[in-house]
């Protein structure tokens, strides 16, 4: 027998008939007249980029299958591309990304090391957008990726696509540039699903 605890007495509303929803979390009740716990949402605490080269989540937790990773105008002095990189409890992964990204006025650029957010930057551009990521194959580790984001100062938008395949479950996503250039403006967080 499983027990749901509670720890407010706040009670969001009743879904459906044997299940509840509280705090964005919904619950339900299984087979086996169990409750469990059927989606969840988290967002952790937002880190700031107005300093240091990257911007890292550690503590992914291995049930997550989809992850919107959101950019406020990260900002820094270099005309390097911004990039998003996962990795599993053994670390980042630096191969086996492929895809393809496009910004406005100026020609496509492919990735193998990192998910590419653009393929074009102006120095000290204020760069706003969302990227997706998402589990297509859990069994293979199978992740999907899709951004937008807009340039201002460059008046460039970009979009991209791709995938990676991952030796176990991801557990943390790394946003940096490729030049490992220091950040000055901005802010980044992730929100993941279950």
């Amino acid at each position: 027998m499983s027990i749901l605890v509670l720890t407010s007495d706040t009670l969001i509303g009743t879904a459906a008939t044997g299940n509840l929803e509280y705090n964005g979390q919904f619950f339900g009740t299984d087979s086996a007249g169990s409750r469990a716990q059927l989606q969840r949402f988290v967002q952790p605490t937002v880190i700031n980029t107005t300093s240091g080269t990257t911007a890292l989540f550690s503590s992914i937790p291995s049930w997550a299958k989809k992850i919107t990773v959101g950019l406020s105008s990260v900002t820094y002095a270099s005309t390097s591309l911004i990039t998003i990189q996962v990795g599993t409890s053994g670390g980042l992964v630096s191969s086996g990304y492929t895809g393809q990204v496009y910004t406005q006025n100026t020609s496509a650029s492919t990735f193998t090391t990192a998910f590419l957010l653009q393929a074009a930057n102006t120095s000290a551009a204020a760069n706003s957008g969302i990227a997706t990521l998402f589990e297509v194959d859990p069994t293979n580790n199978i992740w999907v990726f899709a951004s937008t984001l807009g340039s201002v100062g460059s008046t460039a938008a970009s979009m991209g696509g791709g995938r990676v395949a991952l030796a176990s479950a991801l557990t943390q996503l790394q946003i940096s540039t490729v030049a490992g250039t220091t950040f000055s403006a901005g802010a980044v967080n992730i929100i993941y699903e279950g």
